[in-house]
């Protein structure tokens, strides 16, 4: 497949030069770029203790915190906050997340469209196109966005839409090499990006919900030449550890199982990489199964719905946890599985589920805290897999929540038998749904608080046969009793050594914004409704608040270039996640992505 690329040729300065890009149209054919100079090779030392100053992989560190150590801007002087730059991107669902290395931004437009920008302006330093196959829409459904990408050594790694992996010189934007992971005819593409462990580039697939044959995987590649080190299958097959689960489906008929969302979180004390595991398709089980009676607890069709902590250099599955067995309405848990080192003392005025060999002890433990697309907030330890508390946050009970209990003393889930259909033609309402979908929440080891962002978002489903997903009509509504006047979103303060929340921020507007927490003492989040916030991260009070050009959807960063904090937050909006499925009285423009960066006012002249 042939590369088109803009990118200097310049072997003398990092000036600026006019190039023709070939295979470009007349209207793209020339653009001034120049090459990153200097540039330093990012090693395996600065991905495992990144500079504060830059953001170097999805979440900025290994533990998918969310939070940066910069603090130039604080709860002291966020209401200073300017616009500084703005730059616009190329239309399509807005879910990105930057990368930041030393003063430069690279950016994963979509449909294989990546950009180095100088992140002080926003100023072009070289474009990056991939010509995509003429059939790709045809079969790669969910190809058209691309959340994150991954830097090391002297290139940057990015999963394309048509199942490969590409090597891009970060210096140049000229495209080194490529691989192909998988056959995009088979509904295999990618939206979530690459990371990278002591040489290695991991990947997860997207399995399109609207095929039948994509068999998904996470698998490990050499950072050299793309090859293959290691591969593990997200369904378990007829003849793998867990393959009983399934019962008689042909492991060819285990699809989707997807790991689309966020890349693995990584202890390097334990050599483990956590990722997680989405549903398996068609998603009622009467038609998945064609019956409904499989039971309601765990293991049931591993490893969906599941936690895989999988060793970096042996590609083995050490443990694994399942969050929701025999999922019954696709609700996801790809979400970012954060690594935390605290002391557990859960609260049982505020906790559901608490291990009874909790009781009394109060010590630190190295967990994992995770929680899925219908909510429900779960806290493991990462070592071995232990259940050790959780909550149906956001709900104070299981009545409409799939979850219907979990044993604290083994940590089995127990799913919602009564939102299950028997028959085809069943509906039912299930809460939640896009509770928590790709956004991501932060956690400031500052504050000991998860700041998490919540829709009071259900699902509407009807099992039918005669479609790919097994479930039509089939769409998201307001949790019954907010559908008038309630409130949409939360933003909530947990303290993750208790589970109390701490503090709460609620509104009418819908969102599927992530948080991100600052050593200033600031979190910042935004909604659909284009409002984006600040707030005192100990208090939950609004510190700052400006109005954006559309909804806000993508992944904010926060970086130092040229002795100066900024602040990128990309918006635009997502085609699956409508402000007025939920909230028709209000309106926000849908698309017009754009790049939105902020920072203090510059020092006074002397």
């Amino acid at each position: 497949m042939p590369n088109r690329y803009v990118a200097c040729a310049s072997a003398v300065s990092g000036l600026a030069v006019l190039i023709l890009a070939a295979g470009l149209s007349a209207q793209q054919s020339e653009t001034i770029t120049r090459e990153v100079r200097p540039f330093v090779p990012v090693t395996d030392a600065m991905l495992l203790d990144p500079d504060p100053e830059d953001w170097l992989m999805a979440h900025r560190t290994y533990d998918l915190q969310g939070y940066s150590p910069l603090a130039d801007i604080n709860r002291d002087n966020v209401h200073e906050l300017q616009l500084v730059w703005m730059r616009a991107m190329d239309d399509g669902p807005q879910q990105v997340q930057p990368l930041v290395y030393d003063g430069v931004m690279y950016i994963a437009n979509n449909d294989d469209h990546l950009q180095a920008l100088d992140a002080t302006t926003g100023d072009m330093l070289w474009d990056y196109r991939r010509e995509a196959p003429a059939d790709l829409r045809q079969y790669a459904t969910l190809g058209n966005r691309t959340r994150h990408l991954a830097i090391y050594g002297n290139h940057i790694y990015h999963l394309t839409a048509d199942a490969h992996l590409v090597a891009i010189d970060a210096r140049t934007g000229e495209a080194a090499w490529e691989n192909e992971l998988a056959d995009y005819r088979d509904g295999i593409t990618h939206s979530s990006g690459a990371m990278i462990i002591d040489g290695k580039v991991l990947t997860g697939r997207t399995c399109s919900p609207a095929s039948l044959l994509a068999r998904c995987f996470i698998s490990a590649h050499d950072t050299d030449d793309g090859s293959e080190l290691w591969r593990v299958y997200t369904a378990a097959g007829a003849d793998d550890p867990g393959g009983q689960t399934w019962g008689n489906v042909p492991t060819s008929s285990r699809v989707h199982v997807s790991p689309w969302g966020t890349p693995g979180s990584y202890d390097p004390e334990l050599g483990l990489v956590y990722w997680g595991i989405a549903v398996p398709l068609p998603y009622p089980r009467i038609v998945r199964r064609g019956t409904w009676d499989v039971g309601d607890s765990t293991p049931c069709e591993l490893y969906s719905n599941s936690t895989v902590a999988v060793g970096v250099d042996s590609g083995q599955m050490e443990w694994y946890y399942q969050h929701l067995p025999c999922d019954d309405w696709d609700q996801d848990f790809v979400q970012e599985r954060t690594l935390i080192d605290t002391v557990i003392n859960p609260d049982p005025d505020e906790v559901m589920w608490i291990n009874p060999r909790l009781a009394g002890t109060a010590e630190e433990r190295k967990v994992l805290v995770t929680m899925g697309e219908p909510g429900g907030l779960f806290v493991l330890d990462r070592a071995t897999g232990e259940f050790l508390w959780g909550a149906p946050l956001p709900y104070e009970s299981t009545e409409r929540f799939v979850i219907s209990d979990i044993d604290p003393a083994t940590g089995q889930v127990f799913i919602n038998m009564d939102l299950v259909a028997r028959e085809i033609g069943d509906q039912f309402i299930i809460c939640g749904h896009n509770v928590k979908g790709w956004w991501s929440w932060s956690y400031s080891p500052q504050t000991g608080m998860l700041y998490i962002p919540i829709n009071r978002s259900c699902l509407n489903q009807t099992a039918n046969d005669q479609s790919i997903s097994g479930a039509s009509p089939r769409f998201t509504q307001p949790e019954p009793g907010y559908e008038e006047e309630g409130d949409l979103t939360e933003v909530r303060a947990v303290d993750i050594s208790t589970g109390r929340e701490v503090w709460r921020y609620s509104q009418r507007a819908p969102n599927a914004g992530s948080t991100l927490a600052t050593a200033g003492n600031v979190v910042f989040h935004g909604d659909l409704n284009r409002r984006y916030r600040a707030f005192d991260a100990e208090t939950g009070d609004v510190l700052w608040e400006t109005i954006l050009g559309s909804q806000i959807t993508g992944f904010p960063v926060t970086y130092r270039a040229g002795g100066r904090q900024y602040l990128t937050v990309p918006v635009g909006g997502s085609s699956i996640f409508r402000l007025t499925n939920y909230a028709a009285e209000m309106e926000a423009p849908l698309g017009s992505n754009v790049l939105v960066t902020f920072a203090l006012p510059d020092d006074p002249a002397p």
